[in-house]
């Protein structure tokens, strides 16, 4: 797609952009791109995970459609799921896919809940609002005795209950099979029902935590899932053969980047999915490892942590690195801007393998943009880059000072609101329709516009100095964590009205146990061992060396946390974000230990 970028001013410094590139024609919804694929390509793969004999288990786009099909009679035939919306507990599966794709033929809004909610909660009460926020007409489990503590907290009564495994039924409910749903026989209802699917109804129901940790439920349209997997096939043009149209992927689908960016990219282009059990954590990115020794990608998305372990993992493994390397056309990374050091190593090892240089792209958007806003379609050298509007998307750019400017999107992918929350829907929206994400943005090059724009931090995240000088947190953050590598997982920047950066970290405790070579070793032990400090202190001190010691770019002690983050206080997110301005409320104890004028022996003094 070319760089071809309308510029318009306006008073008061505020500067609009948008595309003149138009946006491609659409789908009215995605069950037409499952009726299209079920047809041109039958018998290629569509969905694939691992089973229990550690075996590939496959759909194809054939047999995916008719079961689809199948479900969506069941529903319709069920007694409340048609009162909508369903709702999904599980994580990524073949069967989770099967009965989403059927919940939108039969016009039900589906929505999936964050695994956390239910399975690592402790009170549960994240779980119990959405249930009362939504009121679902049925609930899809894909383990009911998985999540037997979860089904026993929430109200039943009047609600469709699906499982895929476990007890079929418990004093509150009586569950369906989903193995009998599979068996029913679709009929014209079927069809009928998908022809009088409204492009604009909402489709899915994704939530998103704000700074107060209230969950809210984005209303995401056929239209806008289905406009904005158009946007980004037209930004990166793939010309894969259908054998090697194959992704590798781990986001959870309850998140717009996995159940949008990735599940609904490859459903309209007719590519196969093959679901990676897992993650980017210590104990198991190890899955993921041997996943990728056995599929070869045509492009790869992560965050910057799990590129990090990967880069260490492919510069040891030659087959492993041929493997990935083989059908790879991009690497794509979003949120946190990606290290140089992990860029570089990535171009040498690409043109170790296949000799030449791989394509780093970056995506910025929210679960409101359905998720894509920005993108940079073109190859550049340049880390941290969000790029430029995506075809049909206009940009809203207010200034905030020292070429800042805080960033609105107005789009045809953009929600129309929040479910049965209107004054969050109103105080989301400016007076020009443009959605306020509260982010924050700056050119690379002011006199050359078609150069894109840079992620400059959250609005509402960043602060100052007692020197008035800003501290540009996402940036900051990862930088630390890439100088304190392996041997910490997580961390909160502290600072605003301080005389100098600190950080509090959770340490990578399998990273740290196998450096000291202790298996067992306790948090607490591992906190006070001195050989880890001290391999810690080292990594950022040569950190603060190459900022130059300056003051917003350096670390200066560090207080390593033994309680791990909270879910039930939105402290770490369901997508395992850190909640930085959650997190120093409820550290506040730990942040006057930093910046105490004798600290105590556990707090690290990094040299600066």
């Amino acid at each position: 797609m070319a760089r071809d970028i309308e510029i318009r001013h306006a008073d008061g410094g505020v500067v609009y952009l948008k595309s003149r590139v138009p946006l491609d024609e659409y789908e009215r919804h995605l069950p037409q791109y499952l009726q299209k694929w079920s047809v041109e390509r039958a018998d290629q793969v569509w969905l694939a995970q691992r089973d229990v004999p550690d075996r590939w288990q496959t759909l194809t786009y054939g047999a995916g459609k008719a079961a689809v099909d199948a479900v969506t009679e069941a529903l319709l035939a069920m007694p409340h799921a048609a009162r909508g919306p369903l709702v999904i507990l599980s994580g990524n599966s073949i069967e989770h896919a099967v009965i989403s794709m059927a919940a939108m033929q039969a016009r039900i809004p589906v929505a999936p809940i964050s695994t956390a909610y239910s399975l690592q909660s402790t009170s549960l009460s994240k779980l119990k609002y959405i249930f009362e926020l939504l009121k679902p007409g049925a609930v899809f489990v894909q383990d009911t005795d998985q999540y037997d503590r979860a089904l026993s907290a929430i109200d039943l009564g009047d609600v469709d209950v699906i499982c895929s495994k476990g007890a079929s039924s418990r004093a509150a409910y009586r569950a369906y099979r989903f193995d009998d749903l599979l068996k029913t026989v679709a009929t014209d209802r079927v069809a009928g029902s998908i022809a009088q699917i409204d492009p604009d109804a909402p489709a899915k129901l994704l939530f998103t935590s704000g700074s107060t940790g209230v969950p809210k439920a984005v209303n995401i349209t056929h239209r806008m899932m289905c406009a904005n997997a158009t946007m980004l096939m037209q930004a990166r043009d793939i010309d894969a053969p259908p054998e090697q149209a194959t992704y590798l992927d781990w986001l959870p689908w309850n998140h717009v980047m996995g159940g949008n960016a990735v599940f609904n990219l490859v459903l309209s282009r007719g590519a196969s999915l093959y679901i990676d059990d897992g993650k980017p954590v210590p104990g198991q990115f190890e899955k993921t490892l041997r996943n990728l020794r056995e599929v070869s990608p045509i492009t790869y998305s992560n965050a910057p942590a799990g590129y990090i372990a990967l880069a260490t993992a492919l510069e040891q493994d030659e087959p492993l690195r041929n493997s990935f390397f083989k059908n790879l056309h991009t690497l794509a990374y979003g949120g946190a801007r990606l290290p140089d050091d992990i860029f570089d190593r990535f171009q040498k090892l690409a043109v170790q393998t296949v000799g030449q240089r791989i394509a780093f792209v970056s995506t910025y958007g929210a679960t409101e943009v359905a998720p894509a806003a920005t993108t940079t379609h073109w190859f550049t050298e340049r880390v941290g880059l969000i790029g430029l509007p995506c075809a049909g998307t206009e940009l809203k750019l207010l200034p905030l000072g020292n070429e800042k400017f805080e960033i609105r999107i107005r789009s045809v992918s953009v929600t129309p609101g929040y479910f049965n929350q209107p004054e969050l829907t109103a105080a989301a929206f400016d007076e020009e329709g443009f959605y306020k994400i509260g982010d924050m943005v700056e050119f690379l090059d002011p006199e050359d516009v078609d150069q894109g724009l840079l992620f400059a931090g959250r609005v509402v995240e960043d602060f100052k100095l007692l020197s008035g000088t800003f501290v540009q947190v996402g940036t900051l953050r990862v930088d630390a964590l890439v100088s304190a590598s392996p041997f910490i997982q997580d961390a909160i920047l502290t600072g605003q009205d301080r005389d100098y950066v600190g950080l509090l970290a959770w340490l990578n405790t399998e990273a740290c146990r196998a450096f000291v070579g202790d298996a067992s070793a306790s948090v607490p032990v591992l906190i006070s061992n001195p050989v880890i400090r001290e391999a810690l202190t080292a990594g950022l001190k040569a950190h603060n060396i190459a900022a130059g010691y300056a003051g917003s770019r350096t670390i200066r002690r560090v207080v390593l946390l033994e309680e791990p983050p909270s879910v039930d206080a939105n402290e770490i997110t369901d997508k395992g974000y850190i909640n930085q301005r959650v997190g120093l409320d409820r550290r506040a104890a730990d942040v006057e230990r930093l910046y105490a004028d004798a600290p105590d022996p556990g707090v690290i003094l990094v040299p600066h």
